[in-house]
């Protein structure tokens, strides 16, 4: 396998998630859906942001919080990258963020973030803190050698109310330092592996959307994508399986071998089970490479399936559907897969899902059943959490190889080994996202519908500490003179 002279990687985790919390049980009440469905498919609850947020004050919340959990010299830092589809302005990215740490940081007479420091915003739906963590690693193993870095993850994923995408919204952030002989985990992109293709229908967001909104401190643009469930499950499966086999190639791995050797694994995580398919469908392709025990394991679903195993095993391994040809109204229920998601439904039911699914994604899972959709923070917060928990339950994850896989509408996906580091526990110490997630506030029906709708709501008394807030939102638009829709911000200590 290649390695990078000097392994790099992440030494400290911080988040900010919103105080503001539904609970699906409820909100199965308020809109008539089921809940013992939406518990299975989705989680138990969700965060929405308030008028004072945005994507930028909780992305430099998380940022402040590392760089306080980690006593981190901010003038150390010379790069420093936004993950994120949920920017509100086409041209300042990154640099909003460093501006209010540096104005917290200066107003604490601290140092600020040094002013040779990089400032990109990475965009590609949920992989975009992907791209930009991938991103750290190679500016800290070409020009930026001995640099610090700080990529920070944020996101506001909102949907349309009665859409199937409602129940799965969330907004929060996550900030991640990378560095040099990293002191939590160490990233292999040497040997990571990628996949991407365009997929026309699957999530986008036009800025056609944006057509007559207004934009005050009292009304929060709305950014509701244009989706389509069934064909997105598709894509994220068809592209978490070529990015799998990328990594098998580079790698020179036996796919089956290694999944059942992994003992932990996140993926990009939209709502409970997706993941869960993920992995699943990733392991039956597999067995169709394996021995002839890993194809009697396999023959096994398929016969329980009704589906002859000769058909099954060439739909795995010799068929590969153009999936751009669904993505139209004709064909957008249509399985790419046919026969492997029917085997899946017997899969589930046995006794190796439990061992080669559910508990590979123990770690950090049930904290995420009460997140929601989180797009770009939804990854690197599973890490976060499923650290968190092994450290609390002196679970030993020493050394060990982690899985990773991020995913993007659009599409595109890479999948990156970590590697758990010898001093995790100290690092992981500092993480602190159990105490991120511990304010909370239960909204009701009236209180959800004016947050979804962006606007703020009165009654819910909530006064903030120690974050960022929008100040207030400029309306100039004179000639000598524009501030129109700019946010200002300020930091609540």
């Amino acid at each position: 396998m290649k390695k990078l002279d000097t392994p790099i990687g992440i030494s400290g985790i911080a988040a900010y998630i919103p105080p503001y919390r539904v609970w699906l049980n409820d909100w199965c009440e308020w809109t008539g859906n089921q809940w013992p469905k939406i518990r299975e498919v989705v989680g138990r609850s969700f965060r929405l942001r308030g008028s004072q947020h945005s994507v930028y004050t909780m992305a430099a919340t998380a940022v402040i919080r590392l760089i306080d959990q980690y006593d981190i010299d901010p003038s150390r830092i010379k790069f420093l990258a936004l993950g994120t589809e949920s920017s509100t302005d086409n041209s300042a990215g990154a640099i909003i963020i460093k501006g209010m740490i540096n104005e917290a940081l200066i107003s604490q007479n601290k140092q600020p973030i040094s002013r040779s420091c990089e400032v990109p915003e990475f965009k590609h739906a949920c992989l975009g803190g992907v791209y930009a963590m991938k991103g750290a690693v190679r500016h800290i193993a070409l020009d930026g050698a001995g640099d610090q870095a700080i990529v920070v993850c944020a996101d506001i994923a909102e949907y349309p109310l009665g859409s199937s995408g409602e129940p799965t919204q969330g907004a929060g952030a996550v900030a991640m330092l990378v560095e040099e002989n990293p002191k939590l985990l160490e990233i292999d992109i040497m040997n990571s592996g990628s996949a991407s293709d365009y997929r026309i229908l699957d999530f986008r967001k036009p800025m056609i959307r944006f057509c007559k909104q207004k934009r005050r401190l009292d009304q929060q643009v709305q950014d509701f994508p244009v989706f389509n469930g069934k064909y997105s499950t598709t894509c994220y499966l068809d592209e978490t399986l070529h990015a799998l086999d990328d990594m098998y190639r580079k790698r020179k791995l036996n796919p089956i071998k290694y999944l059942r050797s992994l003992k932990t694994v996140f993926m990009h995580r939209p709502y409970r089970k997706m993941p869960e398919t993920g992995l699943a469908i990733a392991y039956l392709f597999a067995l169709s490479t394996g021995n002839s025990d890993d194809r009697a394991e396999l023959t096994s679903y398929c016969y329980e399936a009704g589906i002859d195993p000769v058909n099954a095993i060439n739909e795995m391994q010799e068929y590969s559907p153009d999936i751009k040809n669904l993505a139209n109204p004709t064909d957008l229920n249509n399985e790419a897969y046919p026969m492997t998601m029917a085997i899946l439904r017997i899969f589930r039911a046995s006794r190796h899902y439990r061992r080669e699914v559910l508990d590979k994604m123990a770690l950090g899972s049930d904290t995420m059943l009460d997140l929601g959709n989180l797009y770009t923070a939804a990854l690197p917060a599973w890490i976060a959490a499923g650290i968190e928990q092994a450290l609390t339950e002196n679970i030993d994850i020493t050394g060990s190889e982690i899985l990773t896989l991020g995913y993007g509408s659009g599409d595109a996906a890479e999948v990156i080994p970590f590697k758990v580091s010898k001093e995790w526990q100290e690092a992981a110490k500092n993480i602190q996202f159990a105490k991120a997630m511990s304010f909370a506030i239960d909204i009701n029906e009236d209180q959800y519908i004016n947050l979804h709708n962006g606007k703020s709501s009165e009654k819910l008394n909530y006064k903030p500490k120690n974050e960022f807030i929008i100040d207030g939102v400029g309306e100039s638009a004179e000639k000598n003179y524009q501030d129109i829709g700019i946010e200002y911000h300020r930091y609540v200590k």
